[in-house]
């Protein structure tokens, strides 16, 4: 048990780590170029719609079968996870730049000084109100996912969401005191964990969802962490090794990933937008619907075999197996 809630604790704590780097550094950018009091403003307005919207929420998750909730959080995590784990073995294998929290603030900069101002609804600035108020309120979404399923599944959502307090609150403080980006927060490194932790405990809770009984009870959950961190470290030997042979083509594709990067810098406002309004798409599907399918198929084969008393803990993992070599092959074939 004190394993699990170790596990559950790292994990909320270093997942709302990254969406509390990212919300922080939305908000220090408006702030800075436009207008602190309208930045503020617009944060605290989306905290207190998160509030109303946990308030609301929260008590319907606690109502769901536990099981159901396993599958379905389960489900959500393991394609969720898998997104954030493919895109860090291509970071660490160089197939895909690294994420840089200074250059997404001055990004955010640029595009905050550029944009017209004016006032709405008593509110000075409303540009730097709206840039806030949607960065907080997307990012705080995720972190109350995360707080609500977790810790409804484990039985211990104020483990869950004391993790995420601590989280948020820590990252806040440092932003707000060096007033710049937290640039120097491994992010890289908290997003390759948090992918492998998120993946876990969708291997593990979809499983139990679906009917499976593992070896072991929670103890299962770090040897399936173990697992996730050898197939990682191997396909990322095996990309090395693949770009290293083609290094002339991936010349090509690093300026294509340059160019993407500029598009995006042209219409920030824009994205930002599009991806508050794909929100639930995106976690649900991501960019990989084929993956998502594969997953979908081994929780039916996982269910199938739990039904006729078979051991079937093995049919996830195995999956993992399968679909990250398949999603890496898919990514940087053409690469």
């Amino acid at each position: 048990m004190l394993t699990g809630s170790l596990a559950l604790f790292l994990s909320v704590f270093l997942a709302c780590s990254v969406e509390a780097v990212e919300a922080t550094t939305i908000v220090l950018a408006a702030g800075t170029a436009r207008n602190w009091r309208s930045a503020l403003t617009g944060a605290a307005s989306a905290l207190v719609l998160l509030v109303f919207i946990i308030a609301a929420f929260g008590s319907a998750i606690s109502q769901l079968p536990i099981d159901s909730l396993r599958l379905f959080v389960g489900a959500l995590l393991l394609v969720f996870g898998l997104q954030w784990v493919r895109k860090a073995i291509l970071r660490s294998s160089g197939y895909k730049s690294f994420h840089d929290e200074d250059a997404i603030f001055n990004e955010e900069l640029q595009a905050a000084r550029q944009a017209k101002s004016g006032s709405r609804f008593g509110v000075t600035d409303w540009y730097a109100f709206t840039l806030s108020f949607k960065g907080v309120l997307l990012e705080g979404l995720e972190v109350a996912f995360i707080v609500l399923t977790f810790g409804t599944i484990q039985g211990e959502v104020i483990l869950a969401g004391f993790a995420a307090l601590t989280a948020v609150v820590i990252v806040v403080i440092a932003g707000f005191a060096l007033r710049k980006p937290l640039a120097k927060v491994p992010e890289n490194s908290m997003k390759f964990v948090v992918g492998i932790m998120l993946t876990s405990f969708g291997i593990f809770w979809g499983a139990e969802g679906a009917g499976a009984e593992w070896p072991g009870k929670d103890l299962s959950l770090v040897g399936i962490i173990i697992f996730m961190v050898i197939i990682s470290k191997i396909l990322i030997r095996v990309l090395k090794i693949q770009r290293s042979k083609v290094i002339a083509k991936t010349k090509v594709f690093e300026k294509d990933e340059l160019d993407a990067l500029e598009i995006l810098n042209k219409n920030g406002v824009k994205v930002l937008v599009k991806k508050f309004g794909a929100f639930w798409f995106d976690f649900l599907i991501g960019d990989d619907w084929q993956g998502t399918v594969i997953v979908l198929a081994a929780f039916t084969l996982t269910h199938q075999l739990a039904g006729e008393n078979l051991v079937s803990w093995w049919v996830l993992p195995l999956g993992v197996v399968i679909l990250l070599p398949y999603n890496l092959l898919r990514v940087t074939r053409n690469k």
